[in-house]
């Protein structure tokens, strides 16, 4: 008998992937998008979609479980992380005081992140506001070259940022979601 979770799958096609094809909200129809900024926005549209797939399921305390000590890691803190990172996006883009974090202190995003339905429903609208709030901002600036905000970084940079953190995390989620049911990532 082993502590660790058979592993497991949504797919009846493929055995090492997450959910069959057309099963998979990622997906679309038709050609992939046409130009720069077009190809920046869908990549990370699907990393959030994977982020969320990653989640789906799982109860509040499993969504909270540190999976793997001794890090702080969770699936639920992964949500509040990207939700404090986004405001902190929004921070270098703007000009004027900057908001203050999310959660307070630094790290409450991970240690925060308790097995509880309020903290998890929370998390979520705080991770989709700070979302929408980002995507609003950067929608303003169209030239991806384009250097704004107090950083004064340009605007392609940010987008490339962001598709890099939420894909970091995105690898991150398949191993904490592996370790507390067993479903497997694709």
């Amino acid at each position: 008998m082993t502590e660790h979770p058979e592993r497991w799958t949504r797919s009846t096609i493929y055995p090492d992937m997450w959910v069959d094809p057309e099963d998979d909200p990622r997906e679309t129809e038709g050609d992939g998008p046409e130009g720069e900024l077009a190809t920046l926005e869908d990549f990370l549209t699907g990393y959030r979609k994977t982020l969320r797939m990653k989640c789906e399921g799982l109860d509040p305390e499993q969504l909270a479980r540190r999976s793997v000590p001794p890090s702080s890691l969770s699936l639920l803190g992964l949500i509040r992380h990207l939700a404090e990172v986004e405001r902190d996006w929004r921070n270098w883009i703007t000009v004027g005081e900057p908001e203050p974090r999310v959660y307070g202190v630094r790290g409450a995003d991970f240690d925060g992140a308790l097995g509880d339905r309020a903290v998890v429903e929370a998390s979520y609208a705080d991770l989709e506001r700070e979302q929408a709030a980002t995507d609003a901002e950067l929608a303003r600036h169209s030239d991806l070259g384009a250097r704004i905000g107090r950083e004064e970084i340009a605007v392609r940079e940010l987008m490339v940022h962001r598709i890099e953190e939420y894909a970091r995390h995105c690898g991150h989620a398949d191993l904490l979601r592996e370790c507390v049911d067993g479903r497997v990532g694709q």
